[in-house]
This record gives C-alpha cells, structure tokens and sequence, in this order.
C-alpha cells in the first residue's frame, strides 16, 4: 500500500486590527495581529520596532512586517507601531530618547492588553537600537532581535547586553551599517549574542525576505 503523504497547512497570516495606545506624547497608532484563536493559551506576545521616522521609516515597512509574520508563525500575537510623529501617532520625532518611551510604553500595554508576561521584541535599523535600550533598561524580554542595528551610527555608547537569548541578523551588502563593525561589536558582549549574516542582503534585505523570515522562526521556535 503507497504511503500518504500529508502536508502541512500553509500559514494564513491573521487579520491586522487597529489599535490606539496611550503613549508618553500623545496617542500611538497600532496594529495587532493575533492568530491565536479565542480561549486558546499563548507562550508570547511580540512587539516590533520601525526603522527611522525621519527617513520614511513606519510601522508598515516590509522588514517590519517580515519580523511580524516570523513572530506569528511561532505562535505570538504581535504588535506593531508608530513611532511619535509617524502616521496618526501623536507628538513629534524625539531623538531616539523619547521613542525608546514609546517602546516601553507599547510594551506594558500589549502584556496587559493579551494578559502575558513572555514577550519577544524586535527592531529594525533605528528601531534595532529602540528596542536594545529598552530591553536593557525595563521590558525583560524573553527574545531579543536586532536587525541591521546601526552600530556607528545611532549606537554609539555602549549599551547593556539584556539577559535574555539575543539574535542580530545583519547583511553583508549593508550600505547603511558595516557589516565588519556590526560583527566587532557583537564580539564585545558576554555571552555574546547570536550573529546571523545573510550573504548578499543589502540595507533593506531586497530579495532576501524569505530567508531573514526563515533565520527569525528558527531563533524562536529553539
């Protein structure tokens, strides 16, 4: 008798809901994606960081969404964001300082809003510096992702290492941050914190989102 072969079903990203949080300077647009159905355990929510409100950076980025969709897989609800002065979020760009409020400020409310302490926490580029601040400082994140963080640029003081398992994916074609100073700087912490470079990936990770998808759920589901 010929064995069956099952498959497994393909992944049907949940609905994105908007959402208003109360932030530091003013109200901060969101939206959650939860695919957990109703009255079912979760093991984590996810928060995730933008890139640079300045330079067009929102919470609708393709890396930011990539980071998003990773985090679904693996079960979490997660929560995306706009940085004060980006889209219908309130208040005006704040340095770095005042966006890092906004952070922490997202992530009491989504533990409180989806009653889970086990977050995992994300940021890309700008917001890859974002969410290590606040991950050293308050949140106590159970994972920690820092994408294309910009060493040299934004990050330039030295930051606490956050006590929990910590990825930083970073491209090897990065016109914005250095590959080589990304990796320097990964090398100062202990323990040091888990280095994925995709060959090839540019700033933005053009044509490589399925593997910066594919390295994030590998990180998680361990």
């Amino acid at each position: 008798m010929p064995a069956v072969t099952t498959h497994a079903e393909p992944f049907r990203p949940p609905v994105p809901q908007a959402a208003v949080i109360t932030g530091p300077a003013g109200d901060l647009e969101a939206r959650i994606e939860d695919p957990v159905p109703a009255g079912e355990p979760r093991s984590a929510v996810g928060v995730v960081c933008h890139p640079h409100p300045l330079h067009g950076g929102t919470m609708q980025n393709k890396v930011v969404h990539t980071v998003a969709r990773a985090m679904q897989e693996a079960g979490a609800a997660t929560v995306r964001f706009n940085f004060r002065g980006v889209g219908q979020s309130g208040g005006r760009y704040a340095a770095g300082a005042g966006e890092v409020d906004d952070a922490a400020a997202v992530i009491e409310w989504t533990r409180r809003h989806f009653d889970c302490d086990a977050l995992w926490l994300a940021g890309f580029s700008f917001g890859a510096a974002v969410a290590l601040q606040v991950a050293a400082r308050e949140a106590r994140p159970q994972r920690l992702v820092t994408i294309a963080p910009p060493v040299g640029r934004i990050i330039t003081d030295p930051i606490a290492r956050p006590g929990c398992p910590w990825l930083i994916v970073q491209g090897d074609h990065d016109e914005l941050v250095d590959c080589a100073s990304v990796r320097k700087w990964a090398g100062t912490y202990a323990p040091a914190p888990e280095l994925l470079v995709i060959e090839g990936a540019e700033h933005f990770f053009h044509g490589k989102l399925t593997e910066l998808r594919e390295g994030i759920l590998r990180f998680l589901r361990r």
